[in-house]
């Protein structure tokens, strides 16, 4: 298990999707809040801003391979419309994280919101179900730890 009170030394990097930027900043917001509320150092933390969320995979597996990061949060909001290309770009989206995490060999921890509605989206990033980017990040913390003290 990997803790969440040793983060000294630990570099993250945060891949973040511009489409449906109202709820990704605050996905964003939560996940550097709960990076200071955990003692991450600002200096540790880079931000990669990707146009959308089916983009995020390829620049979170380029940041994991770099070999500058112990883990790579994973940040977006797909919206349901009335067409397919949502199951398209979710999907896409699930498994690229995970493909990315699994070729690189670093934690890429799935961050991307996958709603029926605006209304959910805002819930989840901040809203009546908290802010699902602080919850990447402790999960990134906890993975990173685990990789760096347990799984070297």
């Amino acid at each position: 298990m990997g803790s969440l009170t040793n983060t000294e030394g630990l570099r993250f990097a945060v891949v973040v999707a511009r489409f449906n930027e109202i709820v990704t900043n605050l996905l964003l917001q939560g996940a550097l809040e709960a990076f200071e509320r955990y003692s991450v150092k600002a200096e540790n933390i880079t931000v990669v801003s990707v146009p959308g969320s089916f983009e995020i995979p390829v620049a979170a597996q380029k940041l994991g391979k770099s070999g500058k990061y112990d883990a790579i949060l994973c940040i977006g909001a797909v919206i349901r419309g009335d067409t397919t290309h949502y199951d398209a770009v979710a999907n896409s989206a699930a498994s690229g994280v995970l493909n990315a995490g699994l070729s690189a060999g670093v934690p890429c921890v799935f961050g991307v919101l996958t709603c029926d509605d605006m209304d959910q989206a805002l819930n989840r990033a901040g809203g009546k179900a908290g802010n699902k980017g602080a919850e990447t990040a402790i999960t990134a913390i906890e993975m990173a730890s685990l990789f760096r003290h347990h799984l070297a």
